[in-house]
């Protein structure tokens, strides 16, 4: 195995060249750990070649199935792609593997959305904190989406005036969509 010492200077020096080299180096060894991987899928991503990183966290889940961090950055990466299934998959395995993941949940929420796949927004929606202007939003439109009751959620986005924006839009989304599907 490549000698990894240096790696910690290289990072904090931003010598993202230096880290990129000794990690490929690195990851060519057979017994190469997910770290590996997923560290030159960062030190990439931070040279500004974030496109080159979903190979090197596609073999770090192979490493590692279990390693949370890097299905949240494969997420993150099919997010950038346009691939949203893909993204989807990504957070949801992430968020599964680490459900205290706030942010796994959040970014499931946010495809789940994009997708219309209403429940699972709803749930990943529910999983964030009732004080979460987002999150309080997207589970009022999921619930209006579902044809489940939303008043109680409206008049709560409706009563706190720090997030009226976000209500505003989250009611405007729901109501031209309304609008559209009656013409």
């Amino acid at each position: 195995m490549i000698d990894l010492t240096r790696l910690p200077q290289m990072i904090a020096a931003q010598d993202w060249a230096g880290a990129a080299q000794l990690l490929r180096r690195a990851a060519t060894h057979p017994a190469a750990p997910a770290q590996v991987h997923y560290n030159l899928a960062k030190v990439l991503e931070a040279q500004g070649q974030a496109d080159q990183m979903l190979p090197w966290l596609r073999r770090a889940v192979l490493r590692d199935p279990n390693y949370a961090r890097a299905w949240f950055e494969i997420g993150r990466a099919e997010v950038a792609t346009g691939d949203l299934p893909a993204a989807r998959l990504a957070f949801r395995q992430a968020w599964a593997l680490d459900p205290r993941d706030g942010d796994a949940a959040r970014n499931l929420m946010r495809v789940t959305l994009r997708l219309g796949e209403w429940a699972e927004a709803a749930r990943a929606a529910a999983a964030l904190p009732e004080t979460d202007a987002e999150a309080l939003a997207a589970r009022y439109r999921c619930a209006c989406e579902l044809g489940e009751p939303a008043q109680d959620l409206r008049a709560h986005l409706l009563a706190d005036p720090q997030i009226r924006p976000v209500a505003l839009k989250a009611l405007t989304r729901r109501s031209e969509e309304h609008t559209s599907e009656l013409q």
